[in-house]
């Protein structure tokens, strides 16, 4: 392995447009292409053009891979239907979580596993040693694809102009081949911004093409660039986690209060059961910390790592924050003991530098876009 960083299909393009690149887990990635703050109101009122080729796409194949899948990931994979994508975890035998995942049904017997950037290789390794025994290949295909997503209001007509596909029929957490600007694509309803929008699974060597495309066909109705800094600030407000934050080894499903994707009704046993059934239990008793919003009272913002204070005692810890460009505050996600979690709770603060700035506490997601 060298230490030079990976380069998406589309890095000429993003240096040709002026970005701000900078290591994520291991890739060459836009940060920004000018304002984080206009990429981010872009996304949110019109629409936002981002390079996700990062991401890393493993096949499952065969006849068993759906039991293979039920295996591995906490999920019930074998009930989703062809043409559907499922947001669920893949666990370790004591539960700790090693990442969050989409799972797209291609088609009866074939799947796609989407993984963090930064958590693709542990995936792949993880979902090649469950397959012992199963009939079913496991195949890493982040050279395969390159992704590209395009997410906002005006999202659903800047693709509508350049495929015949239907769109419409798509629902969310859906996904189906069809052809864009002339390119074959897999195109999914899915995204990580809390507004509509579709990514483009393509083949590296379409990249650059239907960016191009994609860019002229969005030009009157506001379409831009957009790099990780604001995708970061829209998934914040959206309330969703990010492996490494809200997310790791430490904590299970259940502490990151989300327990709704671990299915025990499903047949045959999975990596974590045991383990994962004694977290629910201990759950439904003596909630653990939970995962809250935070919106700052003042102007300072917090960090990852920050301690959450009430009474001059350490509560809790900020897990992601950032200002928010929406809210117009500093927000953030933090696990905080429960008597403190209850949205209205008063008295919490975040130790800034020694300082104890004060926080009001709410319910997530901080923003939910108006169907």
């Amino acid at each position: 392995m060298s230490n030079e960083p990976r380069l998406t299909a589309l890095d000429a393009l993003h240096r040709s447009l002026g970005a701000t690149m900078t290591d994520f887990a291991g890739w060459d990635m836009p940060l920004r292409y000018g304002s984080e703050r206009d990429e981010h109101n872009a996304v949110r009122t019109k629409a936002g053009l981002f390079d996700l080729s990062h991401m890393g796409e493993i096949t499952v194949s065969g006849p068993q891979a759906a039991q293979l899948l039920n295996f591995a990931l906490v999920g019930n994979i074998g009930s989703i239907g062809v043409g559907r994508a499922r947001y669920t975890m893949i666990c370790r035998e004591d539960g700790g979580i090693l990442d969050d995942l989409i799972v797209y049904r291609l088609e009866e017997t074939e799947y796609m596993v989407v993984a963090n950037a930064s958590n693709a290789q542990v995936v792949l390794d993880a979902l090649v040693e469950r397959a012992a025994g199963f009939d079913a290949e496991v195949r890493d295909d982040r050279d395969a694809y390159a992704l590209l997503a395009v997410q906002g209001p005006q999202s659903p007509g800047i693709l509508a102009s350049l495929t015949d596909a239907d769109l419409d029929g798509l629902k969310y957490y859906a996904g189906l081949p069809g052809t864009v600007a002339g390119v074959p694509a897999l195109i999914a309803r899915t995204g990580y911004t809390g507004e509509d929008g579709f990514e483009l699974f393509v083949k590296p060597e379409h990249a650059v093409e239907l960016w191009q495309a994609l860019t002229k066909a969005g030009e009157g109705v506001g379409l831009v660039p957009c790099g990780l800094s604001c995708r970061d600030t829209l998934r914040l407000e959206a309330g969703m986690p990010l492996y490494g934050h809200e997310l790791s080894t430490e904590l299970t499903p259940y502490d990151a209060g989300l327990g709704r994707v671990v299915k025990f009704e499903k047949e045959g046993d999975f990596v974590g059961r045991a383990a994962l059934r004694e977290a629910a239990e201990h759950a439904n008793h003596e909630p653990p910390r939970v995962l809250v919003g935070l919106i700052a009272e003042g102007r300072r913002v917090p960090r990852a790592g920050y301690a959450v204070v009430a009474d001059g005692q350490v509560i809790g810890e900020v897990t992601s924050g950032a200002p928010s460009p929406t809210l117009g505050k500093p927000i953030a996600m933090a696990y905080v003991d429960a008597m403190h979690a209850a949205p209205g709770t008063t008295g919490v603060g975040v130790d800034i530098r020694g300082s104890h700035e004060p926080y009001e506490v709410v319910a997530l997601p901080f923003y939910k876009r108006q169907k």
